[in-house]
This record gives C-alpha cells, structure tokens and sequence, in this order.
C-alpha cells in the first residue's frame, strides 16, 4: 500500500504542477470568470481521472507530457459539470469539497460562465500534445464521452427521473452515461497517449466501465452514511431532491454487494496486462471502499 500511496502522489503532484501553469495560460488574470474557475479547479479532490489517465499511460508505456495534457483536460471538464451540477436550477448544493460552492462564492452568473471556461478550456487544452493523431482521437473521444450520448445524456435521466422510481435498469443508464462515461474517457485518454492498440483499448474500456459504476455505487452509499463534514459536500441530497439510487432501490448491503462483485470483475479484467496492472486494481478495491 506504501507504494501505491507514493506513486498516487506522484501522479497528483505531476498534475497540480501541469494544471497551474495551463490554468494560467488559459484563464485570464484580470477575469472574475478565470478567478472562479481557478477556485473551483483547485479546491481539493482526489483527482481520479486524471490519475487514470496517467496510470493507464504508465501502464502502457505512453509518453507522461501527452498524458500529463489530457489529464488536466479530463480535470477541467469535470471541474465544469462539478461547478454546473451545483447550481440551483440543477443539485441546487451549496458545498464542494469543503468550501462554498462556486455560485455562493461568485454568484450564479459568474459560475455558469466559470463552468463554460473550464469546458471549453478542456480542448484547448488537448492541443497541448506533440501528435496530431493523438489530439483528433483525443478531442473525439472526450467530446462523445461529455456530450449528449455521454454525460450531458446522464445528466437529463437523472433530472428527468427525480421523484418517480426507476428500475435498476433505469439507474445503470442514468449512471453509466452520468458518472462512467468521464471515468471512461479519462482512461481511453491514457490510452490514447500511449498509442494503445485495438485489444489495450478493449481492456481498458471494460475496466473503466466498471469501476464507473462502482464510483457511483459508493457515492449513493455515501450519502446515506457519511456526514457532511466527512463528504464536503450536504450528504442526503438525493433524498432531499426525491432520487431514487442503487442504494435506495434495493438497500445499501445489495448495493455493496454489486459494487464487490463489478470490483472483482474490474481486477480480472486487467489480469492481462501482469504484475504492471497492480496500481489500477489497487486503485479499483480503494474506490470501492472510500469513505468520501
């Protein structure tokens, strides 16, 4: 575990360090709306994604500058859905993270255009990469995973079903398309800097899927368990905003129990890829047990 915490690290810092200076290239000094998507970017978080971009690199011997580029682009679009999720009209939440929201520190205007920077500031920042091929793949692949066949999509099932009771069905496209198709993408992205082959990618993209699901699993779990203080977030807001999740539907304990199951799917998935793959199925047993 000594290692796997070393070398989460390392990838975080590597990230930070590629985030301060793009963020500073992209949003403007004297802009309220750069200010506030700095806020947001840089408020904490465990930065997931963009470690899963750069581990699957790693994993796959990629370039770490081209990987370094997409994680921070896979950061700033996440930042955005994060800062527009939070908004009134949306989750209507007034904490990320431990502070105030981006709205309740910069008002709802201000926000919504902070979101719009960090997004569009996302593909800017997938042109930092030396491969031209790697940025059309790049740019395509992060586009359909945020778009309205990815996340976007997600995001309207999950409004459109509070307060009725979807079937778990309902729940695994609402989820697959809201919170898997970023974790998705964050690892394809990886791949892509590492110039992965058609069966690399395959592998890849299962282990993603299901460890997607897994993340959205314990979130559901999380607010029923956790306090605000320990989540950073208000916790019970899916009851308060009448969402039926998989921790709802059909109790917490099948829900942990689905969310072991798709963990241990997720590790023999990469089994293919030997003793390299140890990080990213540590990674997998850590997200099913998080507390926050």
């Amino acid at each position: 575990m000594i290692e796997y915490n070393n070398k989460y690290n390392n990838y975080v810092n590597l990230i930070e360090e590629k985030l301060k200076v793009y963020s500073n290239e992209i949003f403007g000094d004297l802009s309220e709306v750069g200010q506030a998507a700095r806020y947001s970017l840089f408020s904490g978080g465990k930065r997931i994604r963009g470690v899963l971009t750069v581990a699957v690199s790693d994993l796959l011997d990629g370039d770490l500058d081209t990987a370094l580029a997409f994680a921070c682009s896979i950061e700033m679009l996440h930042c955005y859905s994060l800062i527009h999720d939070d908004l009134p009209a949306m989750d209507n939440s007034d904490m990320r993270r431990g502070k105030a929201s981006c709205h309740v520190k910069y008002g709802q205007a201000v926000a919504l255009l902070a979101g719009d920077a960090l997004l569009t500031g996302a593909f800017e920042q997938l042109t930092k990469c030396a491969g031209q091929s790697q940025v059309s793949d790049a740019v395509i692949c992060l586009s359909k995973s945020a778009g309205c066949k990815g996340m976007i999509y997600g995001q309207e099932l999950d409004i459109a079903f509070e307060g009725k009771t979807p079937s778990e069905s309902d729940l695994v496209s609402i989820h697959s398309n809201k919170t898997g198709q970023l974790i998705i993408a964050a690892s394809m992205l990886g791949a892509i800097a590492a110039n992965a082959n058609t069966s690399q990618k395959e592998f890849i993209s299962s282990y993603s899927e299901k460890i997607g699901m897994v993340f959205q699993i314990i979130d559901d779990i999380l607010d029923i368990t956790s306090t605000d203080i320990e989540l950073g977030k208000p916790s019970g807001n899916d009851a308060a905003l009448m969402k039926t999740t998989f921790a709802t539907l059909n109790g917490i304990d099948y829900a942990k129990q689905r969310a072991t199951k798709l963990t241990d799917e997720a590790i023999n998935t990469i089994d293919e890829f030997g003793d390299k793959s140890e990080f990213l199925k540590t990674l997998a047993k850590i997200m099913l047990d998080r507390k926050n």
